[in-house]
């Protein structure tokens, strides 16, 4: 999401073509990015299995532009921020490890990983409340919800899912064991070297939608 944002430009296409294919899941998903030669940055295209995400920061694109401005010209700024809030929500107990995610407190950093790195769930909560200190009686468990898992294949391995992880300490995330080194300089073109590169066909873009039955293809 973080890598996602710089290309705000693209968000709201990339959530048009999410909420059309809603239909579709895993390795069918995967298959229908291929065949419509989607041409939109690999990170932009990794969130297509979140169409909730992709939501949310196509109808607030101000905020998707300024979070993407933030990571290109302050990127070690927004991870400590982020280590922030995780430790404030950790301490007030509501981050803690559960069936979905083992939430780590290492080297004074916290680290949320998915049990099963197969199964992505989105979390669903209230910032005011998670950020900050329980009301007396408040369930505590209860405040952080996931939607149903998203299941990421070896289909999705173009578009950075190989290996993706944060490295806090050198405010750098990787994506196929690769830095990635995007920044408001080098935006115009730098491309980041994926260990599975998506290569794009030779030709126009393609989309193919399938209703009641019938392709429609649009050009």
């Amino acid at each position: 999401m973080l890598a996602a944002s710089t290309y705000w430009d693209e968000i709201p296409a990339a959530d048009q073509w999410a909420d059309e294919h809603s239909y579709l899941k895993g390795d069918a998903l995967a298959a229908a990015i291929r065949a419509d030669n989607l041409d939109w940055d690999p990170s932009v295209l990794a969130l297509l299995p979140f169409p909730s995400v992709l939501d949310m920061m196509a109808h607030d694109a101000a905020w998707t532009q300024k979070l993407g401005e933030a990571v290109l010209n302050q990127r070690p700024d927004v991870m400590d921020a982020v280590q922030r809030m995780r430790k404030r929500a950790y301490d007030y107990g509501y981050l803690r490890s559960d069936p979905y995610y083992d939430v780590v407190n290492s080297g004074g950093y916290i680290e949320i990983l998915p049990v099963n790195p197969a199964y992505i769930y989105v979390p669903d909560y209230d910032p005011a409340i998670v950020f900050g200190p329980p009301r007396p009686g408040f369930f505590i468990g209860g405040a952080i919800h996931f939607c149903p898992a998203v299941v990421i294949t070896a289909g999705f391995f173009p578009w950075g899912w190989a290996h993706p992880y944060f490295v806090w300490g050198r405010h750098i995330f990787l994506f196929d064991d690769t830095p990635w080194y995007r920044s408001w300089d080098n935006r115009g073109f730098y491309r980041q070297p994926y260990a599975h590169p998506w290569v794009r066909r030779a030709g126009p873009r393609i989309e193919v939608h399938h209703f009641g039955g019938h392709g429609h293809v649009r050009r």
